[in-house]
């Protein structure tokens, strides 16, 4: 199934019934704290939608490949996400109480019973995204004087000029304090 909207069945207005639904999902990329996540293939997704009694619950996962620009050397960093997904549609009708957080986890589901699972899908991969994306763990990142990428090469630069120019206290370096 690789189709994003769900019709929900008959079948699901009735407590205590469930059904599992997989597909595909192709993003294309996803902006996410100031950098592009591109994805070059599909990715899956496996959900189970559950009536709860008054509500569907949606649960599952969404998983695959991923490429951003690493945070320190701008090379490209690959990263496989698996997102947790999730996602309360109150029933048309139900009589069921939300507590103040339900009202704000549930929508209504509406009167045609569909369910569009791009945004949930999507949110499940934002969670998954690391806030500062790195191509390795121990990535040098570039020298911010030549641009140099420090992962793959030795910068020119004078190391004491860099530090004496980036550093706000290189105007003490001449300074004698005197011991009284």
């Amino acid at each position: 199934m690789d189709s994003l909207v769900i019709t929900v069945p008959d079948n699901l207005f009735i407590p205590a019934e469930s059904v599992s639904l997989d597909g595909a999902y192709q993003p294309g990329s996803i902006t996410q704290n100031a950098g592009e996540y591109r994805f070059e293939a599909p990715l899956d997704w496996h959900i189970t939608i559950s009536n709860t009694g008054g509500a569907l619950y949606v649960g599952g996962v969404v998983e695959g490949d991923a490429v951003t620009e690493c945070a320190r050397c701008l090379e490209d960093a690959y990263y496989h996400l698996t997102g947790e997904v999730e996602g309360y549609f109150l029933l048309p009708g139900s009589d069921r109480e939300l507590t103040e957080e339900e009202e704000d986890e549930y929508e209504t589901l509406g009167e045609d019973h569909v369910i569009d699972l791009e945004p949930l899908l999507r949110a499940a991969l934002v969670l998954d995204m690391p806030y500062i994306p790195l191509c390795k763990e121990d990535c040098k990142g570039i020298c911010p004087t030549c641009g140099a990428n420090l992962n793959t090469e030795t910068c020119t630069c004078n190391k004491d000029d860099d530090v004496d120019d980036m550093n706000p206290f290189a105007v003490l370096k001449n300074y004698h304090f005197d011991n009284e």
